[in-house]
């Protein structure tokens, strides 16, 4: 009486395996559109897996040079930008000449710049100003090489919004080094950050912090003459600094404690409130992505 039962279950457990196993696929054509399938479902593994097996069984095939830059998105997406930017590399290696090797240049510009970036920072806001900028560089380096080689490229005018926001977020990390320099008395280095951001960013966001850092440095480092030269550069551009007084004189007070008056830590011998350096950071005032909204939308 048992028998029936038992054997019921077995064939249950088989059919359910079998239909969880994934489909093989024979031919060329098979293989690329259920790769393409996949990605449209962002299905980056199965995807990945079909890609690569239709490049290795036909490596000389119809769709073998598509399927090697459908592979590249594909690792960019599931995250494995090394992945991705091995895989560009490999076809530009192997194929230069080839009408779309644009899209595998753009890809390194946009691989190289998350390359370094954890799950954390891809759901979360962070910073990434303050982290090393060596991922930054090299994508600038990437969209850099695009332009020059393609500049007629379909991928043209996003890499070069891209790298505007590369360029400001590289100046933007030379003044959080510039304010980490003040804090240890390297006011040289610090001058030498804010001059470095003048002349390789000049119309960066970040560019009246670097003209208040150099202004500060050369104070520090008594040097009056150059430091009112970078003064005077900075009334004339940016008016509204706010280490800038009604009378246009700079306020050597300004880097310490975000910009708040330290006269309430003399007065208290530091009890409520400690004099520290915080340097000059005026994102909210100078670059678009932080200015906080201000529109509000009408109720339909």
């Amino acid at each position: 009486m048992r028998v029936l039962p038992c054997l019921m279950l077995s064939t249950l457990v088989l059919l359910t395996a079998c239909s969880s196993k994934e489909p093989e696929y024979t031919t060329e054509a098979d293989l690329y559109h259920a790769a393409e399938e996949q990605l449209e479902r962002s299905q980056w593994e199965s995807a990945i897996k079909n890609l690569n097996s239709l490049e290795e069984n036909f490596p000389f095939g119809t769709y073998a040079d598509q399927a090697q830059l459908e592979l590249i998105y594909a690792h960019y997406s599931s995250g494995e930008a090394d992945a991705a930017i091995a895989t560009a590399n490999r076809f530009i290696r192997l194929h230069p000449q080839h009408r779309n090797v644009d899209y595998a240049y753009y890809m390194l510009g946009m691989a190289s710049f998350t390359k370094d970036q954890g799950m954390f920072e891809r759901v979360m806001p962070v910073d990434t100003s303050k982290r090393d900028p060596g991922a930054a560089r090299e994508s600038l380096a990437n969209f850099t090489q695009l332009l020059n080689r393609y500049p007629d490229s379909n991928y043209a005018a996003d890499a070069k919004k891209r790298m505007l926001h590369l360029r400001n977020h590289l100046a933007r990390y030379e003044i959080h080094v510039a304010n980490y320099y003040f804090k240890r008395g390297a006011y040289v280095a610090a001058v030498g950050r804010g001059r470095y951001v003048l002349e390789n960013f000049p119309q960066a966001p970040a560019t009246p912090d670097a003209l208040a850092v150099m202004v500060q440095g050369y104070h520090l480092l008594k040097m009056p003459e150059q430091a009112n030269e970078m003064l005077e550069i900075l009334k004339l551009n940016y008016a509204d600094y706010p280490a800038l007084n009604k009378n246009g004189e700079f306020d050597y007070d300004y880097m310490y404690n975000n910009g708040k008056s330290p006269w309430l830590a003399y007065l208290t011998l530091g009890l409520f409130s400690k004099n520290e350096i915080t340097g000059f950071d005026t994102r909210e005032i100078y670059d678009p992505q932080y200015k906080p909204a201000t529109d509000v939308a009408r109720a339909d």
